[in-house]
């Protein structure tokens, strides 16, 4: 223990997190959810156990006079096989809503994914200390967040200060619900608050609950069911790609499905804005079906990309392409419009587009980077959040 500093030790508790569903007591300490545990019982995919347990969009929220913040945490840090080591995640610290620190955890369990061979092993490692010091100081309180990695599961261990801290107030802020696939979990952003969403949030001003999950926008029961029991005044849904990598459905079973997810939210939010939106463009699901699968050519220099494995002739059978499912969300909002006058829908081409991809192309054929997040996260501010948008009022929330 570091003794220059005089530690307070405050347990962490769920009042001192936002955009965690539920917070899981661990014997070294709490693990955030993004999905409750009924939701996580009733699928036994290990992709979608993963994806939920990081904590995108998942901060720490106090108020504190602290000029010096330690955080133990155990991450839980991936590896691919056959791919280069990814980087470690990142707390970013913001006081009064700045920006003031970013640090990341060494060590932490590890966890091997072979692609290829769909397994999983995790292997127990140690936890690890963070520490943000030069925090402003003085008689008055101040706002300090540490924002998790939106990319890497954190079990909390203990938090420090050297000062008393107490749980953020209510700021009166809308609160956004989000869900969608890994590209709104956050891909391959560089800091938790670079996420598209979480900028988008920023900009608009509301408190962002996301769950954007990698791999797991599958228009699931039990993630309608979610978004039916969370308190929200804004809803959205960006739904389409995880359809088309997995190449889980056709066109028959899609369009019952959509509506049946779009009817479980409106059992528990009947008049909240709800925003439909379409795939951002990916040219290689664009006409093509899935499923994706990895495209390992290029793994010795460092770069792992996705190629669609589907026949553009197989639409003609109801297989799902990005352009077909783009068509049928356009389809279904218009054809509910006149009994939901709050749902609305967006075309992802919107957030990202041919022009995009020309200046911005997706690294690794799906995932946008850091640089197309933050675009997306500014125009869907612009699209949704500005005078004239869906989530521009407060009007019709439940």
């Amino acid at each position: 223990m570091h003794t220059e500093y005089r530690w307070i030790t405050t347990p962490v508790t769920a009042e001192l997190l936002r955009g965690a569903l539920e917070v899981e007591r661990t014997e070294r300490g709490v693990l955030p959810h993004r999905l409750p545990a009924r939701a996580r019982a009733q699928c036994a995919d290990p992709q979608l156990a993963m994806a939920e347990a990081q904590p995108s969009g998942v901060r720490l929220a106090f108020r504190t006079r602290a000029t010096a913040v330690e955080l133990e945490a155990l991450p839980t840090k991936r590896v691919y096989v056959g791919v280069p080591p990814r980087p470690d995640g990142v707390y970013e610290l913001l006081v009064d809503g700045r920006p003031a620190g970013r640090a990341a955890v060494t060590g932490g369990n590890t966890l091997t994914i072979d692609m290829a061979a769909g397994t999983f092993e995790t292997e127990p490692g140690p936890a690890g200390t963070l520490r943000f010091t030069g925090l402003p100081g003085g008689t008055a309180d101040k706002d300090v967040e540490i924002w998790l990695p939106h990319n890497e599961a954190t079990e909390l261990v203990a938090l420090r200060t050297d000062a008393p801290v107490e749980p953020a107030a209510d700021r009166g802020r809308r609160v956004w619900l989000h869900h969608g696939s890994s590209i709104s979990h956050g891909s391959d952003a560089a800091v938790p608050t670079g996420t598209w969403p979480a900028r988008a949030a920023a900009l608009g001003g509301v408190d962002l609950v996301n769950l954007g999950l990698g791999g797991g926008a599958l228009l699931d029961p039990f993630i309608a069911r979610t978004l039916r029991d969370t308190p929200a005044d804004l809803i959205s849904l960006k739904i389409g790609i995880n359809v088309v990598n997995a190449d889980l459905m056709r066109l028959r079973a899609f369009t019952p499905a959509v509506h049946g997810f779009l009817d479980t939210i409106r059992e528990g939010h009947p008049a909240t804005p709800l925003l439909l939106v379409s795939p951002i463009l990916c040219p290689i699901h664009e006409d093509t079906p899935g499923p994706s699968v990895p495209d390992f050519s290029d793994v010795g220099a460092g770069r792992l990309r996705f190629t669609a494995a589907g026949d553009p002739a197989e639409r003609a059978s109801g297989k799902l392409t990005l352009g077909v499912i783009r068509a049928e969300l356009a389809r279904i909002v218009a054809q509910r419009a006149g009994d939901d006058p709050q749902l609305h829908h967006l075309d992802g081409r919107a957030l990202y587009g041919e022009a995009d991809a020309a200046e911005l192309p997706l690294p690794d054929e799906l995932h946008p980077d850091a640089a197309t997040h933050h675009r997306m996260g500014e125009r869907f501010a612009a699209l949704a959040f500005a005078a004239g948008g869906a989530f521009a009022d407060r009007v019709g929330t439940s």
